[in-house]
């Protein structure tokens, strides 16, 4: 292509007004509703984790923003939704573990999350707590493992399907355990697992505590281990896995915020502000708290954090995916 005096000049100017233009259109920002796209139908975790995000954007932004959720195939569906839109800030997603780490490694999706996305900043971490159905003999983990090497043939455990949050992390327990048990997936997902622990039809899960917790403190399933370095302040009485004896086994089910990728820099850093007065508010962080999330730190909260974590997990995790072979079905 041949560069003329015109087109170098053209280009210079719109060069000079954009550059102009991008800290005006922040200090207005937003004028319009923004979407926040959320990956699961309504009344799951990741929706209410949505909601109550949502909620703190709205009042730090003085802005409106609305939840639009996407359901369907593991979340490839609202993130490649999220992937088209255009990246003038007004449509957000919500990223969270399995749809912004697994799924890469199991699904062909027309995105690379490490390349066609902006993050803005982390949220809340769900941590995993390895449950049980109630009258299961095993009295704490070492138990538990013991009971799976003796009863190989017949102990199960509910998953919300191949590639999910539960099966990856109970392909991890195994191999870190030696042990082998049948992994029954559920396609309802893992609500409908934890009906058939309660009562009785499957022996194990890996759930993450927002599931988990109001079932444990009921006496409906039996705690174990939370896979964590620290315990949980809305359970403390459950130890870590440290402290019950399979030290460094940390899984966590994270959520982030993200927008597409070319999204203005001013409105980056002003959304990462938004998040960050969002989850320093008194009542964000008790109804996230209460949700049995930990909020992350301000340090975490910053786009570079939450891109060292993206990489670091996705270096963690999809060697263990393709080696266990899991694969879209």
């Amino acid at each position: 292509m041949t560069i003329t005096r015109r087109t170098f000049v053209k280009s210079s100017v719109a060069a000079s007004v954009a550059g102009i233009a991008a800290p005006a259109i922040a200090a207005t920002y937003p004028t319009r509703p923004i979407s926040l796209i959320v990956p699961y139908g309504a009344g799951g975790p990741t929706d209410t984790i949505g909601r109550i995000t949502a909620e703190g954007l709205r009042e730090a932004l003085n802005g409106t923003v609305i939840v639009d959720n996407v359901p369907g195939a593991s979340g490839t569906i609202a993130v490649s939704k999220f992937y088209r839109s255009a990246n003038d800030g007004y449509t957000l997603g919500l990223g969270n573990w399995p749809t912004f780490v697994l799924n890469g490694a199991i699904y062909p999706t027309p995105y690379d999350v490490t390349k066609d996305f902006e993050p803005i900043g982390s949220i809340v971490v769900d941590q995993q707590i390895i449950i049980s159905r109630p009258d299961l003999p095993a009295k704490n983990l070492q138990e538990l493992i013991a009971w799976f090497k003796s009863n190989t043939d017949k102990a199960t455990q509910g998953t919300g399907g191949p590639g999910s949050t539960s099966h990856v992390v109970g392909i991890l327990f195994q191999r870190k355990t030696d042990t082998s048990f049948n992994f029954v997936p559920y396609r309802q997902g893992v609500g409908a697992a934890m009906v058939d622990l309660i009562a009785g039809r499957i022996d194990t899960m890996f759930s993450v505590a927002a599931n988990a917790i109001p079932h444990i403190k009921s006496g409906a399933v039996k705690a174990y281990a939370v896979t964590a370095k620290h315990r949980l302040a809305t359970m403390p009485d459950i130890p870590t896995v440290d402290e019950a004896g399979l030290p460094g086994f940390y899984t966590a089910n994270w959520h982030a915020l993200f927008a597409p990728k070319g999204t203005p820099k001013p409105i980056l850093d002003t959304l990462n502000g938004a998040l960050m007065t969002a989850l320093a508010a008194a009542a964000t962080r008790k109804r996230l708290e209460e949700l049995g999330q930990e909020i992350t730190s301000k340090e975490e909260q910053t786009p570079e954090a939450l891109t060292r974590l993206l990489k670091s997990d996705i270096a963690t995790w999809w060697p263990v995916v393709k080696a266990a072979g899991i694969k879209n079905e």
